[in-house]
């Protein structure tokens, strides 16, 4: 797929973003090689691999399944909020 000013003109307006007249060429050049990469990785042969192909002997390590300490992390980051209620956020309401 080739990215233009129509296929990005597109994707602005998905992701409701504005994209500067000055910055849509470099856009377009960082969109037309992050898709010339996956076409690079649709060229691997993997048909031969299995589903849960794994680099480790074994299979994936597991860590032993054990309760941790109580910590306070949840009070130390409400600390630092503006408002804070019974372990919750308190924001401005957003919707009417």
């Amino acid at each position: 797929m080739q990215i233009d000013n129509t296929v990005l003109a597109k994707l602005e307006k998905l992701s409701h973003l504005k994209i500067d007249d000055s910055k849509k060429e470099e856009v377009i050049e960082q969109l037309s090689g992050i898709l010339n990469y996956v076409d690079n990785l649709n060229e691997l042969d993997t048909d031969t691999l299995d589903p849960s192909f794994s680099t480790l002997d074994g299979g994936t390590p597991l860590r032993e399944d054990k309760p941790r300490e109580a910590n306070n992390i949840a009070k130390d980051i409400l600390s630092h909020a503006p408002q804070s209620k019974d372990d919750f956020f308190i924001v401005p309401a957003i919707i009417e």
